[in-house]
């Protein structure tokens, strides 16, 4: 039977007549209406509410996640100046910043895109104007000026499944995406990625996570707003103190994004789409989710197949040439990975995590504008799906692997 996988913003059709196709269909939810859910979350938020934490005079800094990201932060926000005019702040004392982490800055047709109407008070983080507001294990908590010395901190985003903080969102869309180099580099580094409790959907005891909340909490993180997404739209909002929102929605998610996986396959096709698709370094989630996760459904030697555009190729931002240097400059996976052991920059950390699962197996990239660069960075190039599956092979389709538990 035939299948349909992401590919930018539409899907490609696949049909595999010789192979042995299992589909990861989730539990999923019906979805919800964003602004009334955020609306209702801010009504009924973890901790206090939002006016309650806000005074008239406050100078207020509110993060949102970046074009890497597929969050609806514009509508978040709305509903966060609507209490914030109810809590005596205007308008002019609001700034937004785009939290970009090491990603590259955002053009103004994609943040009037993202943010409507607040688009003129939106900049983008830049990770070299930092002020230095404590420290986690001794490393310093690098902040972009306009945030650290804000009077109230206040974040958007989504809580989805991370390979790192095993979920995103909270305070992580501040300390990491509006961070300095300094704690992107302790979090992200081999250290910390090589332990077991850091690792896709797990949060407490995970310590890519307790890092980035202790972060939050020295930084005077006031007031958090995250949605969490299924197989079809949003499933949930949930606001207030950031911890307890992104626990409340990884509960949501866990009930809706959960596939179990009881044998390994052949070839795994992992769907990631738009807007991740779009460059190498995010597309690779579709290879390190499926080979990293707890299900682990690739056999020793398998492949993972992702369609990609890589319309932008490998990216654009400091992360991403740092990415693209360590894969394009390695003989083999193994090497790469071994010398990556002894340290590397931050942003390079998915170089990592990619050539740690490439130790376990082939990666294919199909449909993209860019073939050479495929071929350049340790994976393999193919005109479509097809093409990268032998016949005869077991094969579990995984339609959206960014936003799929495999367990």
């Amino acid at each position: 039977m035939p299948f349909e996988v992401p590919h930018g913003d539409d899907y490609l059709a696949v049909d595999l007549p010789d192979c042995d196709v299992t589909i990861a269909e989730l539990p999923g939810g019906e979805p919800v209406d964003v602004r009334e859910a955020a609306e209702a979350a801010v009504a009924d938020p973890h901790g206090p509410p939002l006016a309650e934490r806000a005074d008239p005079d406050d100078e207020v800094a509110i993060v949102v996640t970046d074009v890497t990201r597929d969050a609806p932060d514009g509508v978040m926000v709305d509903v966060l100046f609507e209490e914030l005019h109810a809590a005596g702040v205007d308008r002019d004392q609001v700034r937004i910043v785009l939290g970009l982490g090491l990603h590259r800055p955002m053009d103004h047709a994609e943040i009037e895109a993202e943010l409507g109407e607040y688009a003129a008070l939106a900049e983008n983080h830049d990770p070299d104007d930092t002020v230095t507001v404590g420290e986690v294990n001794d490393v310093p908590i690098e902040i972009y000026r306009p945030v650290a010395e804000a009077d109230l901190v206040l974040t958007t985003g989504q809580s989805e499944p991370h390979q790192y903080a095993g979920f995103s969102g909270g305070a992580k869309t501040v300390v990491i995406g509006a961070g300095g180099e300094s704690f992107i580099k302790y979090t992200h580094g081999p250290e910390m990625l090589s332990q077991d409790d850091v690792k896709l959907g797990k949060i407490d005891g995970n310590p890519f996570r307790e890092a980035v909340e202790e972060a939050g909490q020295m930084l005077g993180l006031d007031f958090c707003l995250n949605v969490t997404p299924g197989p079809d739209g949003f499933l949930d909002a949930a606001a207030g103190d950031s911890g307890a929102v992104v626990r409340d929605l990884a509960e949501t998610a866990r009930e809706a994004l959960a596939f179990e996986v009881d044998e390994q396959y052949d070839v795994v096709v992992s769907g990631v789409g738009a807007p991740k698709d779009a460059q190498l370094y995010q597309t690779t989630r579709g290879i390190t989710y499926v080979v990293l996760s707890d299900g682990a459904p690739v056999k020793e030697g398998g492949r993972v197949v992702v369609p990609a555009v890589l319309d932008e190729g490998y990216g654009a931002g400091r992360g991403e040439e740092r990415f693209y240097e360590w894969l394009s400059g390695a003989e083999d996976a193994e090497s790469c990975y071994q010398a990556m052991l002894e340290g590397y920059e931050p942003g390079a950390q998915r170089g990592f995590v990619t050539v740690r699962s490439l130790r376990h197996g082939d990666a294919y990239i199909t449909n993209s504008e860019d073939p050479e660069l495929v071929e350049d960075c340790l994976m393999n190039a193919a005109a479509t799906v097809e093409d990268a599956i032998e016949p005869g092979s077991d094969v579990l389709v995984v339609p959206k692997a960014p936003k799929t538990l495999l367990v």
